[in-house]
């Protein structure tokens, strides 16, 4: 009964944390954008899935032996920025080739055309980006103990909030997707679109550079 005295504080917070930029919003947005509401879901369950694999790691404490770790957090760090600056110049290099070219890219389709190739590449891409995400460690490190009742077990806790906390990330993520997907035909204009992979393909590249040079 603890837990439940704590999961108004809890959600809160959760709400606060879904709501702030960072990766996974901008790789939802930019999937949105270029691909619909259906073609966004696979990359918010796969941000969601990656948030669930470090809550489990956390509940069984080997999310905080990664926080403490100063090689496994340069080797996390090292990923998580080499994954955004890949896929940040991809979206880069994406607009340069149909510039030059005429050539669209490949993650431009009509709305709902997800094949499953590409339904797996996208979901991939959230898991990894959560995955690679030192600060992630931290954060669960940090954060979950503050709701973990002193009573009872600390992992089946965790998992409980773990679960509400993708559970509401996932429908905050889908109804940003939904609204992003309603200007659909408005991003997908070549101008527009093309601006749009500028700005989401520098945004990504700046975050993998932050978390190059950033430290704990």
């Amino acid at each position: 009964m603890e837990i439940v005295g704590t999961l108004p504080a809890f959600l809160g917070a959760v709400l606060l944390i879904a709501a702030s930029p960072g990766p996974a919003m901008a790789l939802i947005v930019r999937r949105a954008a270029l691909r619909g509401l259906r073609g966004a879901v696979p990359t918010v369950l796969g941000v969601e899935a990656g948030l669930f694999v470090w809550a489990l790691l956390a509940g069984a404490g080997l999310a905080a032996l990664v926080a403490a770790s100063e090689v496994a957090y340069l080797v996390l760090r090292i990923t998580g920025a080499a994954v955004l600056l890949y896929l940040g110049g991809r979206a880069l290099l994406g607009v340069w080739r149909e510039r030059r070219t005429g050539v669209l890219p490949a993650d431009v389709t009509a709305p709902g055309e997800t094949p499953r190739h590409g339904w797996w590449t996208a979901f991939g891409e959230g898991v990894v980006v959560q995955l690679a995400n030192p600060k992630l460690a931290v954060f669960m490190v940090a954060f979950y103990p503050q709701f973990v009742p002193v009573t009872g077990s600390p992992f089946a806790a965790t998992m409980v909030l773990a679960t509400l906390q993708v559970t509401v990330e996932i429908g905050l993520y889908l109804g940003l997707a939904a609204g992003v997907a309603r200007a659909g035909e408005w991003f997908r204009r070549p101008r527009i679109r093309r601006r749009l992979e500028a700005v989401s393909g520098t945004v990504l590249v700046a975050l993998g550079l932050r978390v190059a040079a950033s430290g704990r």
